[in-house]
């Protein structure tokens, strides 16, 4: 196994990847994801904003206390179906902002659910902005080969948490790109598999302070709760595996800081992966690009 390519021989063949649609992953509705969760285009959709008044588990639904739709419906207080991962981080008095969708049935349901928290928001945009000024600086020196320092960020994981790259220094970091709708079975669902086994290797080596982590290339869609249910459904160890996401801007800003090219067209997300291995002071000291990595040759890195 190869380590990293040259920057513009890696650009080469990634652009190469992409104009001949070798890596290419159509959004869609995973089978392991819960049912009601795939946009259905004759569905009315509508942005939202409310409050939890209580969490009906049992149900899989919330009651929020919503305002006003403009053009669709008055302030009320009504019950929403949502996905197992957003019931999960749901607490009553908690501040949504969503998608409202009117389903069969005159029922309704909410997709793209984000948490509003201030000191949260404010501290992803904080270091949103930094990130951005840094990736304009560096130019088009921005991507960060094998022997640089990890770029500094903050996103949300799993749980709704802010997660600042610091957090990490100290630790061994396995990172990747995914994301929760690839269909693709030799693209992410195949990615997280192999993370999962990696994950699995490392602590039966008994290999101490590992983490690993997960960007998603689909900000949009992938929510904490989308992230979460993503997890659960695969009964992924989350005690040290991480799935961020945040604003676009930012992971826009990590796609050229990691060498990462995406290129939607047409309902389809063409994408390059590469899978990264960082040491505890935060140094990029391994690089695998494309899909053809085995989680030994990791673990035999983690552990020298």
């Amino acid at each position: 196994m190869k380590a990293a390519p040259s920057l513009t021989r890696f650009l080469g063949l990634a652009a190469a990847a992409l104009a001949l649609g070798l890596v290419a992953c159509r959004p869609g509705q995973d089978s392991q994801t819960s049912p009601g969760t795939a946009e259905t285009p004759a569905e009315p959709r509508y942005p939202m904003t409310g409050q939890v008044v209580s969490v009906l588990t049992e149900r899989g639904s919330l009651l929020v206390d919503h305002a006003a739709i403009p053009g669709y419906m008055p302030a009320m207080t009504m019950e929403f179906q949502v996905g197992i991962g957003d019931l999960a981080l749901a607490k009553p008095g908690a501040r949504l902002r969503a998608t409202l969708i009117e389903v069969a049935g005159g029922n309704f349901r909410l997709e793209g659910v984000w948490w509003e928290n201030a000191t949260a928001e404010a501290e992803i945009n904080r270091a949103s902005s930094a990130l951005r000024e840094e990736t304009t600086i560096r130019g088009r020196k921005a991507y960060r080969e094998v022997g640089e320092n990890l770029p500094d960020f903050a996103l949300y994981n799993q749980e709704g948490q802010v997660i600042p790259v610091g957090r990490w220094r100290g630790k061994q970091v396995m990172l990747n790109f995914i994301f929760t709708r690839c269909t693709v079975a030799a693209m992410c669902p195949a990615a997280t598999l192999k993370m999962m086994q990696t994950q699995a290797k490392a602590k039966a080596a008994g290999i101490p302070n590992i983490e690993f982590v997960s960007i998603t290339l689909d900000p949009e869609f992938d929510t904490p709760g989308v992230l979460k249910e993503y997890a659960q459904q695969r009964a992924i160890d989350t005690t040290n595996f991480s799935f961020l996401t945040g604003p676009e801007s930012a992971i826009k800003d990590l796609f050229k800081q990691f060498g990462i090219l995406t290129d939607m067209r047409g309902g389809v997300l063409n994408h390059t992966l590469a899978t990264l291995l960082i040491n505890e002071q935060g140094k990029i000291v391994w690089r695998v690009d494309g899909s053809g990595w085995s989680p030994d040759d990791f673990v035999a890195k983690m552990a020298r």
